[in-house]
């Protein structure tokens, strides 16, 4: 399963309820989730055939910034 590291400005509860629908329509995300204690607002993603480009999309059509989240290691 291919997986994504988005940063984000979904900060509450409140986001995370609002961007929940865009995201379930996501056809390449299996599973998502959103770290919003951390700095970055981490948006954690994972589907089979991820696209990211579709997630990042989707999270924008919501309203909220993302940007992808590029490794340490450059992979």
């Amino acid at each position: 399963m291919k997986k994504a590291v988005f940063k984000t400005n979904i900060n509450c509860g409140g986001c995370v309820a609002t961007v929940t629908p865009f995201l379930e329509k996501a056809n390449t995300v299996k599973n998502w989730e959103v770290d919003t204690d951390s700095k970055e607002k981490k948006l954690t993603v994972a589907g089979e055939n991820l696209d990211k480009s579709e997630v990042i999309s989707l999270v924008k059509e919501a309203g909220f910034e993302i940007k992808e989240k590029k490794s340490l290691f450059g992979f």
